[in-house]
């Protein structure tokens, strides 16, 4: 099997790992274009100056050890089998980089023989990027959980970003539909990885090199630890002098921290755990970003939803929504989501959700409110909040104000008011109060009832007709809003 074979296996057996989003297109310049496109492999992720980036998304093998019910890899499962050498895959990402065709490398792995064996795969793929071919782009690695520590170290020195796959939102569903892995293996090395990256932030960090013993793969656990003092060989390649750390200027340990992802849909916790969950793992291990990735019928079982089941597509674009405010606007999951409300709304964002069940929080007066109250107006993000307490410093605000300083009022005019006056002519019709507070992409959800597959995007007009109107409601959906338990404040 040649390199590109190898690369469309495993390319695309890497396309339920979350964190990218496929590009999904073949696209050649034909002569009047500049520039191609790569279905295979290609992807995007967003840096964090917002900057999008093109990844190699791939697995170091889908040969797997494992048995887990979810997984297309598993090892029951009948599937085209094919793994990466490290030399082929540092070599296949350098080739693909200086032809500018990708930024970075995203590296995850089915389980190959054993945890520990996988890692030393994927960490001298990592050591040949960053040290014999001087790979200076962005690296993000999914470790195996229950690996060596030391293995897990050394990845987080050559990576930008280090995550581990948490999977599902329980122990008892991880118990049940992937008995081969254990809670404990999952959050030790997270628990390692919050600690190591600490200490390199403080200052403490220092480099462990590994020097290899002999020209095998075991070689790279099983070496001793060293200093930078010259060239160190791996697996036979020398890697030049000029990639020895500078003096006073210690390697960092994947600064751009460390991300896990949970699998939605395939068990049956409700988004009330998952939420607590998510809000547990950025307290407990520092993450930078908690990841959802609905569950995509693909292996007929028992103890998974039937295969003409839907992926809850809608359901993790609601989590994000809910993630984002759990991370920049000060909520908590217990303030989203309650024991006899567990689930989150179909048609409605979790903050205006809150919103509508918290009345006696609003109107607040743009004047005189505290920046935190700001962030909790529908229609008001970080950036609309801080212009508001940035420019009240000069002027008191009015109306025209906020407009002036480029405030959109279609939500935030319900729950405001200037110098204590409402927002002129603001509609008390109950049907055009939920216009205003759906956005249009959730509206034609609401149309379309669900029974379609409607993946939201954050470019993507799909759905919307070309003069961007929007449908009028029939008269059920109508009787069906009318129902919903939104309160009304004068």
């Amino acid at each position: 099997m040649d390199v590109m074979e190898k690369l469309k296996i495993l390319a695309d057996a890497a396309k339920y790992d979350a964190a990218c989003t496929s590009s999904g297109v073949d696209r050649k310049g034909g002569g009047t274009a500049m520039g191609s496109s790569r279905a295979c492999g290609i992807c995007h992720s967003f840096a964090g100056d917002g900057r999008c980036i093109s990844l190699l998304k791939v697995l170091l093998t889908n040969r797997c050890c494992y048995d887990c019910e979810y997984c297309v890899n598993r090892r029951s499962h009948v599937v085209e089998r094919a793994a990466f050498e490290p030399r082929e895959l540092a070599d296949l990402t350098w080739q693909f980089y200086r032809r500018n065709y990708i930024e970075g490398l995203f590296l995850s792995s089915a389980v190959w023989r054993s945890p520990d064996h996988t890692c030393e795969q994927m960490l001298h793929v990592l050591e040949l990027l960053r040290r014999g071919y001087g790979f200076g782009g962005y690296i993000h690695v999914k470790v195996i959980p229950g690996a060596d520590p030391l293995l897990i170290e050394k990845m987080g020195f050559l990576a930008d970003r280090i995550s581990v796959n948490i999977e599902l939102p329980s122990a008892a569903s991880l118990q049940k539909l992937a008995p081969d892995k254990h809670k404990e293996n999952l959050l030790g090395p997270m628990r390692q990885i919050r600690n190591l990256v600490a200490e390199n932030q403080s200052g403490y960090g220092r480099f462990r090199g590994i020097q290899p013993v002999g020209n095998n793969a075991a070689g790279l656990l099983h070496g001793k630890r060293t200093g930078q003092g010259g060239a160190v060989p791996v697996q036979g390649v020398t890697l030049p002098a000029r990639t020895r750390r500078r003096r006073g200027k210690a390697p960092q340990f994947a600064p751009a921290g460390q991300s896990t992802q949970m699998i939605i849909g395939a068990s049956p916790e409700s988004d009330r755990q998952i939420l607590r969950l998510t809000e547990q793992l950025y307290h407990a291990y520092d993450l930078k970003r908690v990841f959802y990735s609905a569950y995509v019928p693909v292996l007929d079982s028992d103890l998974l939803p039937a295969a003409d089941t839907p992926p809850p597509l809608w359901r993790e674009h609601r989590l994000y929504q809910a993630n984002w405010l759990l991370r920049f606007y000060g909520f908590r999951a217990d303030e989203l989501l309650t024991e006899t409300d567990p689930q989150l709304h179909p048609y409605l964002d979790p903050k205006c959700r809150w919103a509508l069940r918290h009345p006696e929080f609003f109107p607040l007066e743009v004047n005189r409110a505290a920046y935190d109250a700001l962030l909790r107006v529908p229609g008001l993000g970080v950036e609309s909040a801080l212009r508001i307490v940035r420019a009240r410093k000069f002027a008191a605000l009015s109306w025209d104000g906020l407009k002036n300083i480029g405030i959109v009022l279609k939500r935030a005019r319900y729950f405001l008011v200037c110098n204590g006056k409402r927002y002129p002519h603001l509609s008390r019709d109950r049907e055009g109060f939920l216009a205003d507070m759906m956005s249009a992409r959730e509206r034609i959800l609401f149309q379309k009832r669900e029974k379609d597959i409607f993946q939201p995007s954050l470019f993507d007009e799909t759905g919307l007709p070309a003069d961007g109107s929007v449908p009028r409601l029939t008269d059920p959906q109508k009787e069906e809003l009318a129902a919903l338990p939104i309160p009304l404040w004068d």
